[in-house]
C-alpha cells in the first residue's frame, strides 16, 4: 500500500506532463490553420525549436495550405532565412517578393518555388525569453503586407505563445495558485468529470467508455459545458481544467 501511495504524485506528474505537450501539440497544428482561415494567407507555417542535443535552430513541424511537401519537417538554423531571421531578432520579420529579397539568405530557396510563395511574413513566438517557435504566413503571390495582415498574425501569434506558455508552467510550476474565483456556476457534476477527462487527452469515445454513457450523450455533455465556460475548443478547456483545478497538478489528484 505505501509503494501504491508513493506512486500517485509520479502519476499525477505524468498526467501533467501528457496534459500539457497534448496541448502544446493542438495549439501548434491549430496556428497554421488558422493563419490561413483568419488572415488571408496561402500557407500557414509554424517552427518549432529542434532537440535538446541540437540547439540553435528550428523545424517546420506544422502546415497548413502547402501543395508539396519540401517544406516539411525543414531544418532551419536560426539567424537563415526569414523564419530564423524572426527568431535571432526576436521581431516580425516580412518581405513582399521573398525570392527577390536580398536581405535574407536563400537555402530555401527550392522549397519556396516548390511551393510558388512570394510574398511571406513570420513572428516569433516568444514569451519571457523563452522560444516557442515562429510562425510563417505565405502568399502565391507578390504583394505589401499592410497593417492589418500584420496585427491579425500578430495577435493569433500572442495568443498561441500565451497558451503555450500556460502549458510549459503546467509542469514547470506546480505550486501556482489556483484563481481566487470559482469555476463558472452551472457546471454539473457529470459535465465536471467529462471536462476532466477530456482536458487530459481523451477521445470522446474513451470517455463514454469509461463513464459507461453514449458517444452521443459524451458529445451533448462537452457541448454544453463548453458553452457554460467560454472556451471553443479542446485547448481552451485544457487550460481552464487545469486553472480551476478540475485536473490535478503534479503530487495532486482531482
Amino acid at each position: 500500500m505505501i509503494g501504491a501511495t508513493e506512486d500517485i504524485p509520479t502519476r499525477a506528474a505524468g498526467l501533467d506532463a501528457r496534459a500539457a505537450e497534448l496541448v502544446r501539440q493542438a495549439v501548434l497544428g491549430d496556428l497554421a490553420g488558422r493563419v490561413v482561415a483568419e488572415c488571408g494567407a496561402d500557407v500557414g507555417l509554424v517552427g518549432v525549436p529542434d532537440r535538446a542535443d541540437r540547439p540553435g535552430r528550428m523545424v517546420l513541424r506544422h502546415w497548413a495550405g502547402t501543395r508539396a511537401d519540401l517544406l516539411h519537417d525543414l531544418e532551419v538554423p536560426i539567424g537563415t532565412g526569414l523564419g530564423g531571421r524572426a527568431l535571432a531578432e526576436r521581431a516580425p520579420t516580412w518581405v513582399p517578393d521573398y525570392r527577390a529579397a536580398t536581405t535574407i539568405s536563400h537555402q530555401y530557396d527550392d522549397a519556396v518555388h516548390a511551393e510558388d510563395l512570394y510574398a511571406m511574413l513570420t513572428v516569433p513566438l516568444v514569451q519571457g525569453g523563452a522560444v516557442h517557435g515562429v510562425v510563417y504566413a505565405s502568399l502565391r503571390a507578390v504583394v505589401s503586407f499592410g497593417d492589418v495582415r500584420i496585427d491579425s498574425v500578430a495577435r493569433l501569434a500572442a495568443a498561441a505563445t500565451r497558451a503555450l506558455a500556460g502549458a510549459a508552467a503546467w509542469c514547470e510550476e506546480p505550486d501556482r495558485p489556483l484563481p481566487d474565483r470559482p469555476p463558472p456556476a452551472g457546471l454539473t457534476p457529470r459535465e465536471r468529470e467529462v471536462i476532466r477527462w477530456a482536458a487530459t487527452g481523451r477521445s470522446n469515445p474513451e470517455i463514454a467508455d469509461r463513464l459507461g454513457l453514449s458517444c452521443h450523450t459524451v458529445t451533448g455533455y462537452l457541448k454544453s459545458a463548453m458553452h457554460k465556460i467560454g472556451v471553443r475548443n479542446r485547448v481552451e478547456l485544457a487550460l481552464f481544467a487545469r486553472d480551476f483545478g478540475l485536473i490535478g497538478r503534479p503530487g495532486q489528484l482531482t
